[in-house]
């Protein structure tokens, strides 16, 4: 392995130099973009940041407020003890509970972890203390075992501080066909999708549950990551088995694509980590010789990666750099004497990192590395490497280390990998943008190595679109789980001695889910949308879709963790149950929001697409054409300065305030882009100032795209029952989006009586769309094994006899 010669210090000035250099240079030359530099390493923040100007002992004090001794003895206590897991890492000591244990487990050392803390006198008065100063001790170390671990703490909390009617669904029928809502929401594949909800109930690899008279279907979570692991292999060889992945590979058209997709949507409402898992072998891995590749590698890996024959990963995230791939610091030469290239790990900073399939079962990967040709970086390629034999061992000169247990996702054996001079033959490199020859010239029809770089990442687009799907399904469960809870669950009564009042009926809780519900449908229409501009790409359209899908992957995923959080809570303490799903979804999803991406970093990407279309523009005086941007080049939308209910729920209404919002936004983005330009800071140091606004306008974008996708909906729809309800729903999307972002009331979009007036009108739509509660969830399509059991009669999934059996 290769070691830099650099000392710390040098490695600090050098790089003081380099960002230096970055941030007062418009254009750094293209030799210097594709420079390799030394690895990172790691230095204690202590070392390099200046020394606190207050005492931070009596901050702690101010903080914790009381009883610092004895917090500090209880932490004393628990480091002492091999039953609060020790582990040391990097030269030190941490305690964390072993959370791959299976839950009988974790029961176990629960106890033996409290039975500890009863012998060495933790809970010493607890309960006959006589003043307030035994009362601050106890809250002062239950403070603490919540730091170590909320089971602990809940569990020792039960103990010390806490010593029906059937439901029945009695809504009103639907007033619109809710085949036809089902139709439009899902957009394409029904029987598809039909079939494979058919499929796996029939096996009981899926792990098929009865509660309360139903059947449900729901990953056993219970499991240690080793078991979930397990399974979620023998699901996909169940799949594979019956023709799930025809044609994923060897696509013939739009048609295979659609289907594609569409039994993805499914495999997100079952499990995750299956989606996951699946998605790593044939979109990243296949994908990536699909479309990075020639026809050398079609023949040689399509057909045994879409029949399983082949198990590949994706190797492109490491330890030291994920949203910024150009900066990855994996190498790679080439050996012109054996026509092989040479893939090597210098640092550790530079081990793949987060790569799924890789701890346990991937055999080939694809490796995302710097390539150097005589001397002379020519950045990132792709090239293909095996990692393990068909045995299962890993290769030589390859290391792999598991990335251990997650807060979901467990069922995705994510791994680290490192190459140590690992040789691989000089066809194994993905050569649709550049190749080399085998006496080592480096060859592709693309010079500029910023366009190099753009035309090999632009495939990738695929990964977007599937989780802004997969986002507005998790979303379809939490609501129809909740909502369908709140039409059974009845709570107080708003009469003396009058009936309890169901409480989907209380105005609060209509508040909180149908604005989600309304915004949810916005979502899926405009994922719908983005799947149709992608089955239908080509090489013209890829700038759009990579900028529509960035936009549409942040937000749906942020809706979906938002929804999720909501529905959880709404469901009261039946939301923290496994198995009814919400609680559970949290985690399996909460990675979106950052893998395929950061979200803010796409938004951020998203308004610097738009700058350059509006620079563009204006430098060619001709038309704004493309992103939706033509509502440019007519006059500037006015908005009524007395805002009626009429009004804002009329379409022309609810499109000019959208297109007034993101016209503004990128008015005021560019010319503040521009004014720091004329100050001689650079255009990259000029979006990194005013990244709040980029930020206001990527949601601008996305908000107004989102709008008329669903007015596109609502123009395919014939039945006018299925349109006024279409008309609510939109309304309560565009309504209840200017109620909760302050940019419209921050650059003067809405005054202050209109947001008032605004806020009224949401309230009102509620209890509009609460009769159509129970339809809007059902035409979700979902079947009632991949709810909850608490979507159903949850007295008798909860019963003794339930139990029982």
């Amino acid at each position: 392995m290769q070691k830099s010669h650099f000392s710390s210090m040098e490695k600090v000035n050098f790089r003081t130099k380099i960002i230096s250099r970055h941030l007062n240079q418009e254009t750094p030359p293209p030799n210097l973009l594709l420079q390799s530099f030394p690895c990172l390493s790691y230095n204690p923040p202590e070392l390099s940041e200046p020394l606190a100007i207050f005492d931070t002992k009596e901050m702690r004090k101010l903080m914790d407020g009381h009883n610092l001794v004895e917090k500090d003895w209880l932490f004393g206590l628990m480091l002492q003890s091999n039953l609060f897991n020790p582990i040391e890492r990097g030269g030190k000591v941490f305690v964390s509970p072993d959370y791959n244990q299976s839950k009988e487990q974790q029961r176990e050392i629960t106890m033996k972890r409290i039975g500890y803390l009863l012998e060495h006198g933790v809970f010493k008065k607890w309960l006959t203390g006589k003043g307030p100063e035994d009362e601050l001790r106890k809250l002062g170390l239950l403070d603490c075992l919540g730091i170590y671990d909320h089971s602990l703490a809940i569990k020792v909390g039960v103990h010390f501080f806490l010593c029906y009617n059937p439901p029945e669904l009695s809504e009103p029928a639907a007033v619109f066909d809710i085949k036809e809502m089902r139709k439009l929401m899902d957009g394409h594949n029904l029987e598809e999708r039909d079939w494979f909800f058919g499929l796996i109930l029939q096996s009981k690899l899926f792990n098929p549950v009865k509660r309360g008279g139903k059947v449900f279907l729901s990953p056993d979570y219970s499991q240690s990551k080793e078991q979930q692991r397990e399974i979620t292999m023998r699901r996909i060889e169940y799949l594979v088995e019956h023709g799930f992945s025809k044609n994923w590979l060897t696509v013939k058209g739009p048609e295979d694509e659609l289907r594609k997709l569409a039994l993805l949507d499914c495999l997100f409402i079952f499990d995750h980590s299956l989606s996951i898992k699946m998605g790593v072998h044939f979109l990243l891995w296949g994908g990536a010789i699909q479309f990075f590749g020639s026809k050398r590698h079609h023949d040689k890996w399509l057909k045994d990666t879409e029949d399983y024959v082949v198990k590949g990963c994706f190797s492109m995230t490491e330890l030291g750099h994920g949203s910024n791939v150009r900066g990855i610091e994996t190498v790679t030469t080439y050996d012109s004497s054996t026509g092989e290239f040479v893939i090597n790990t210098p640092c550790e900073s530079a081990q793949k990192y987060w790569i799924g399939g890789a701890a346990n079962h991937a055999t080939h990967t694809i490796v995302f590395s710097q390539l150097i040709i005589d001397g002379e970086n020519q950045g990132v390629h792709a090239f293909i490497a095996q990692i393990r034999d068909e045995n299962g061992d890993i290769c030589p000169n390859i290391r792999i280390a598991d990335c251990g247990h997650k807060i979901g996702l467990n069922g995705v054996d994510n791994g680290r990998i490192w190459f140590d001079n690992v040789r691989v033959p000089r066809e194994n490199l993905l050569n649709s943008v550049a190749d080399v020859s085998p006496d080592g010239k480096y060859l592709t029809a693309i010079k500029d190595p910023d366009q190099r770089f753009a035309a090999f990442l632009s495939p990738l687009t695929s990964g977007r679109v599937t989780i802004a799907a997969s986002a507005v399904y998790s979303a379809k469960i939490g609501l129809a789980t909740a909502i369908r809870y709140s039409l059974t669950r009845r709570a107080f009564s708003v009469t003396p001695n009058g009936p309890e009042v169901l409480i989907l009926d209380y105005p609060s809780h209509q508040r909180r889910l149908l604005p989600l519900l309304a915004k949810t449908y916005a979502m899926s229409f405009a994922a719908n949308h983005l799947k149709m501009m992608y089955v239908k790409r080509t090489p013209e359209m890829n700038k759009v879709i990579h900028v529509v899908s960035s936009a549409f992957k942040a937000t749906a995923s942020w809706h979906n963790m938002r929804t999720l959080q909501e529905c959880r809570e709404a469901c009261g303490g039946q939301g923290l149950k496994t198995e009814n799903r919400i609680g559970q979804l949290k985690g399996e999803y909460d990675v979106q929001s950052t893998f395929e991406g950061d979200n803010n970093v796409l938004m951020q990407q998203v308004s610097k697409a738009l700058f350059g279309e509006y620079v563009a523009a204006k430098r060619s005086k001709k038309p704004f054409k493309g992103l939706g941007l033509e509502h440019m080049n007519t006059s500037r939308p006015v908005i009524p300065s007395q805002l009626t209910s009429s009004t804002m729920r009329q379409a022309q209404f609810q499109n000019d305030i959208f297109c007034l919002r993101e016209r503004d936004l990128l008015e005021r983005f560019a010319a503040e882009v521009s004014q720091c330009q004329a100050q001689g800071k650079s255009k990259e140091y000029a979006f990194t100032l005013n990244y709040q606004l980029a930020e206001d306008l990527g949601r601008a974008f996305s908000d107004r795209a989102a709008l008329h996708t669903f007015l596109d909906a609502e123009a395919s729809v014939t039945s006018a029952p299925l349109k006024n309800v279409l008309d609510l729903i939109r309304s309560m999307y565009v309504l209840v989006t200017l109620e909760e972002d302050a940019a419209f009331l921050r650059y003067g979009y809405l005054s202050m009586d209109n947001a008032s007036i605004v806020r009224k009108e949401v309230a009102k739509l509620c209890s509009e769309l609460r009769p159509h509660a129970l339809s809007l969830v059902s035409s979700f399509g979902l079947p009632d094994a991949f709810l909850g059991p608490i979507a159903f009669n949850w007295v008798e999934a909860n019963a003794w006899s339930s139990e029982q059996n």
